[in-house]
């Protein structure tokens, strides 16, 4: 661990979780969850526009020289259903963008509370609809997205499995798979989580359902099926509380045949990732996840039947 992710982690907990502590409820979530995204790095030399995927509002992120046109990134952003912008993610996304020569797509998915779980997933699917609209095959596509953006993309790589059309790969960034809290790192991890406060896990949860069933598989895809995926990246922190939902959710996938690679990382914060050209972990991460994309991409569609 870097000498700026033990410094950085120190931040985060004197201020950043004593603030997430004293959430009590949506609008004060919101606010708090976004209260320090004018602070996320942001490459040089980002071109973002606007497009739209159907009903769905969508930016385009491209940073660098595109050398690829013929492939895309959904990247569904984190936020815990309540809160985050595609905007908000534009760094991030154009770090990936830079590394990958493509484009990377930010849905503009809608949030809890006004639009209670399921309208988020919905808006996923019709996201990756109104991609293949404008002429994307499946195989030409990547799904990404960290913490609830993470299940985001895992919830819609199920339903695509059931479709028979799964993306040529799927990379998730600290996912939050189970609403229903039965990761034992919830209760482990408490302490040793330097952002998120396990004591307002319920809190939140009951913000986003609106007589949804938390343990429902289009909330919490770790308990959807996965026939038929593509292979699948995990990176999560051993010592955040939602450990277990990475790795519950890696034995699920394995459990359908996926060919699932997990990138344990000892001590970084939830999402260190968007924190690039400040974390040295966060660069090596994103690298990782760039060239997981990549190699599923030369590879082509998996055989069918299988991942």
């Amino acid at each position: 661990m870097s000498l700026r992710v033990r410094m950085f982690n120190m931040m985060l907990r004197h201020m950043v979780k004593r603030r997430f502590r004293r959430i009590t409820g949506p609008h004060e979530a919101r606010a708090a969850l976004e209260g320090g995204t004018h602070r996320l790095p942001i490459p040089s030399g980002l071109l973002v526009q606007r497009r739209d995927l159907g009903a769905v509002p969508a930016l385009s992120v491209r940073a660098g020289v595109i050398r690829d046109y013929t492939h895309a990134v959904l990247y569904l952003h984190g936020g815990a259903y309540l809160a985050g912008s595609a905007w908000h993610y534009r760094g991030l996304a154009g770090k990936i963008s830079r590394h990958l020569g493509a484009e990377v797509i930010l849905p503009e998915y809608r949030l809890a509370p006004d639009h209670p779980l399921p309208a988020a997933p919905e808006d996923a699917l019709a996201a990756w609809d109104g991609l293949l609209a404008q002429g994307f095959l499946p195989q030409d596509i990547a799904i990404a997205g960290d913490s609830a953006g993470g299940g985001l993309a895992l919830g819609l790589l199920a339903r695509l499995c059931t479709r028979g059309t799964p993306p040529a790969a799927t990379c998730v960034m600290s996912p939050w798979t189970d609403l229903a809290g039965q990761g034992a790192s919830l209760r482990e991890n408490a302490e040793a989580d330097p952002i998120l406060p396990a004591e307002q896990f319920g809190t939140l949860v009951d913000m986003l359902l609106a007589g949804a069933a938390p343990d429902d598989p289009l909330i919490s895809p770790l308990y959807s099926r996965f026939d038929g995926a593509g292979p699948v990246l995990i990176q999560h922190s051993l010592t955040e509380i939602l450990c277990d939902d990475s790795l519950r959710m890696a034995d699920r996938l394995r459990g359908f045949g996926v060919d699932v690679t997990v990138q344990s990382w000892p001590d970084t914060p939830h999402v260190w990732q968007i924190f690039a050209l400040y974390l040295p972990e966060a660069e090596e991460a994103i690298e990782d996840l760039s060239r997981f994309i990549r190699r599923a991409w030369t590879a082509g569609p998996p055989a069918a039947g299988g991942s």
